[in-house]
């Protein structure tokens, strides 16, 4: 599971690094150190009208074209890898819908004891920006609202991430994003196959305080005394 991330760069940063077209305006989004589900966050997608890259604030906790309620999100912060192609909640969206989620460090909690848990930050180990393989959704609310939001993939962990959790999200190096986000003609089959653990060497780890999860401030993200 993947339920809080790190994002501090401005836009100026994301742009550059995501390739978007220099005359895009930029989302209105501040920096936080502990981005939760129904959050909105930066999201990187392939504009089908033009074709060109975009930047757009989407709300975590991805809402299917034909829910009822918004509530439904909070079962779909994250998709299985395994299963995003054949779900009803992603499969549309993984067929039409992919997007990048930039992000530059998660965290994972790791049980200690019955009531004890240790909360941990990963990060890539060179620093910068990690891109999460995601899906997003268009939906419109009884009331008329239109809803854009978005899930993270996630796929079984690689050696570092495994210590803590059964889970990682997806990360995907820049040679899979063209392909990911449809730029390139790709199959189902190809798809599947970049939902993998990224290598754990080119990872690092550390433990943070237990005040993540209720608190967003720099120091969050520095490490501590596991």
């Amino acid at each position: 599971m993947c339920g809080r991330v790190k994002l501090e760069g401005d836009f100026s940063q994301l742009k550059t690094t995501f390739h978007i077209p220099d005359d895009y305006s930029a989302p209105n989004y501040a920096p936080s150190w502990n981005f939760a589900p129904t959050d909105k966050l930066p999201v990187v997608r392939c504009n089908s009208k033009d074709g060109h890259r975009a930047l757009d604030l989407m709300r975590w906790g991805l809402v299917p074209y034909w829910a009822k309620d918004i509530k439904v999100s909070f079962a779909n912060i994250n998709a299985m890898a395994e299963t995003v192609d054949t779900k009803p909640a992603f499969r549309d969206a993984f067929a039409r819908r992919r997007c990048l989620v930039p992000i530059e460090a998660f965290y994972e909690w790791k049980k200690l004891g019955p009531k004890q848990k240790q909360r941990y930050a990963i990060a890539l180990a060179g620093g910068g920006f990690m891109a999460l393989a995601g899906l997003w959704e268009n939906w419109k609310s009884p009331a008329g609202e239109w809803v854009r939001s978005f899930t993270i993939v996630t796929c079984p962990p690689n050696e570092l991430c495994g210590q803590i959790h059964n889970r990682m999200p997806v990360i995907l190096p820049p040679a899979a994003w063209p392909l990911w986000l449809g730029e390139d003609a790709t199959e189902p089959e190809q798809l599947k196959a970049v939902l993998r653990p990224y290598p754990a060497d080119d990872m690092t780890m550390w433990p943070v305080s237990t005040r993540v999860g209720r608190n967003n401030e720099p120091s969050l993200i520095e490490p501590t005394a596991a």
